[in-house]
């Protein structure tokens, strides 16, 4: 049987990374076989795009040049890594995908690149392939760039291209993903991010398991 694809979504400091990590340890003791990745940086590939996009001058490129960039690193990253682990009936998990390339490269720079270039972009690369399950983490952009800021002081390398961006950047990019979310709501659901950790990775387990039913005789299913 194929598995299920599963992304996390949200702007800057929302606690995605963390949230992959308790997932993944969550369905592997279930007894599922989980892949854990993310975008950009999925692949060895990815990995060297990556850094071309989060480190160094925010104003370094455009936000069309950053859409491409990104696309390029999904479309391996799909082809080399997601597609074939879905096939072998894993469940993927990813720190991002489509989503954040339309909110951050489209609502964040207030709509420099328009959303019908992003959706070209996203045939051509993506073609008709989605995400199971979207799990956008949503917190005021102020305390999200607060923990970014606090996290990065401990990196060798600073991936702060994007925090560094004024405030309204980042307001843009919290109404993006919220009208992402409302836009499909079969597909997303938004989770307050301004929580514990652990009350949060709650939240995330009663998430999949209703959504996907995953783990179903073992937790019960909770109306969201």
């Amino acid at each position: 049987m194929r598995g299920k694809f599963i992304t996390f979504e949200g702007g800057e400091g929302t606690g995605k990374s963390t949230q992959v990590e308790l997932l993944a340890k969550y369905l592997t003791e279930k007894g599922f076989n989980v892949v854990k990745t993310k975008e950009p940086g999925g692949t060895e590939i990815g990995k060297e795009i990556r850094r071309l996009l989060v480190c160094g001058d925010k104003d370094k490129m455009d936000a069309t040049a950053e859409a491409l960039l990104y696309y390029a690193d999904r479309h391996i990253h799909m082809v080399q890594k997601i597609l074939p682990a879905l096939e072998d009936g894993k469940i993927v998990i990813s720190d991002r995908f489509a989503d954040s390339t339309t909110a951050y490269q489209c609502y964040g720079y207030g709509e420099r690149i328009s959303k019908e270039v992003i959706d070209s972009l996203y045939k051509i690369a993506v073609g008709n392939f989605k995400p199971d399950l979207t799990i956008v983490l949503d917190i005021d952009p102020q305390k999200g760039l607060s923990r970014s800021f606090a996290k990065a002081d401990g990196m060798e390398e600073k991936e702060l291209r994007f925090e560094s961006h004024a405030l309204e950047f980042h307001s843009n990019l919290r109404k993006g993903f919220q009208i992402i979310a409302q836009n499909d709501p079969e597909r997303c659901v938004v989770l307050d991010a301004d929580k514990s950790i652990e009350e949060l990775h709650q939240d995330v387990i009663r998430t999949v398991c209703n959504r996907l039913n995953l783990v179903a005789n073992r937790y019960q299913k909770i109306q969201n």
